[in-house]
């Protein structure tokens, strides 16, 4: 395999969890958040979604360095790194919330909707940034 080869598919590999996951969130728009399974799945999808985003950017991050193009290659870091960071500060804010939501409290429930919208806004930019960045990443002529 080429090094252009690894880094058309890492670049696809990256867009594979993104891709679902900008698919697969707005689905739990349309459930109400006050039920306790259907904020367990919803946690369990954002936990599986940064534990992929993590793997794949880190074969993205060595897939484009091993071609030899670090900028790309530390971008793809960032995102990966991104996904660590994230998943513990997300997923902790998610437990928090239900936990008040499960104690009675009013605004729990709002906020977890909260933590969904932003989840889905990040990965919405992540992918329309890496999507819009496939010309620059292309192997020069």
């Amino acid at each position: 395999m080429t090094p252009d080869q690894a880094v058309l598919f890492s670049t696809i590999i990256l867009l594979v969890p993104m891709g679902y996951f900008l698919l697969a969130a707005p689905a739990f728009l349309l459930v109400k958040l006050d039920v306790p399974p259907v904020t367990r799945l919803l946690r369990g999808m954002f936990n599986a979604y940064f534990l992929v985003l993590t793997g794949s950017g880190v074969i993205g991050t060595l897939a484009f360095a091993a071609a030899g193009r670090f900028v790309v290659a530390l971008f793809i870091a960032l995102i990966a790194a991104f996904a660590v960071l994230g998943r513990r500060w997300f997923l902790a804010r998610m437990d928090a919330e239900t936990d008040a939501r499960d104690a009675g409290d009013p605004g729990a429930v709002r906020r977890l909707r909260q933590l969904h919208w932003s989840g889905m806004l990040c990965n919405a930019v992540q992918v329309f940034a890496l999507v819009g960045s496939i010309p620059y990443m292309a192997p020069p002529a």
